[in-house]
């Protein structure tokens, strides 16, 4: 028969530790398979919205297609509809190519990287020089 008893004051601190450990790594294990659970629900959650947003994009292009060409049947009425066709392809491939350029501009390197966290990588650094001093 065992004599050990629950009370952690009558127990080895050899065991209390192993049973320390032991609870310690059932409880990471808990963490981890529920952080990996919330992960994957989140991914399917994240999943379906980009799914509408792709069907929302593709029935706003054929709207705008249809609007344009609404543009230029209107403007065939003032003038020739290759002149039409010409201005309107002109305006829109005009602001299509402010749109990538600012695009590309907002997708910098220089503009992406973590300027905050760097400068308070820096400040740790400078801080913990000055207290090795």
């Amino acid at each position: 028969m065992n004599n050990a008893t629950n009370d952690p004051a009558d127990r080895p601190v050899g065991t209390l530790l192993r049973d320390l450990s032991r609870d310690v790594s059932d409880l990471v294990r808990q963490e981890m398979a529920l952080a990996k659970a919330e992960t994957s629900e989140k991914i399917n959650q994240v999943t379906m919205a980009a799914a509408s947003m792709i069907g929302g994009v593709v029935l706003a292009h054929a709207a705008l297609l249809v609007l344009l060409l609404a543009l230029v049947a209107a403007l065939s009425e003032v003038m020739e509809p290759w002149l039409a066709s010409l201005i309107v392809g002109v305006v829109v491939a005009v602001i299509g190519y402010a749109l990538v350029r600012k695009g590309q501009n907002d997708l910098s390197a220089s503009r992406l990287a973590p300027s905050r966290t760097a400068a308070n990588l820096q400040k740790d650094a400078n801080l913990a020089k000055e207290h090795v001093r």
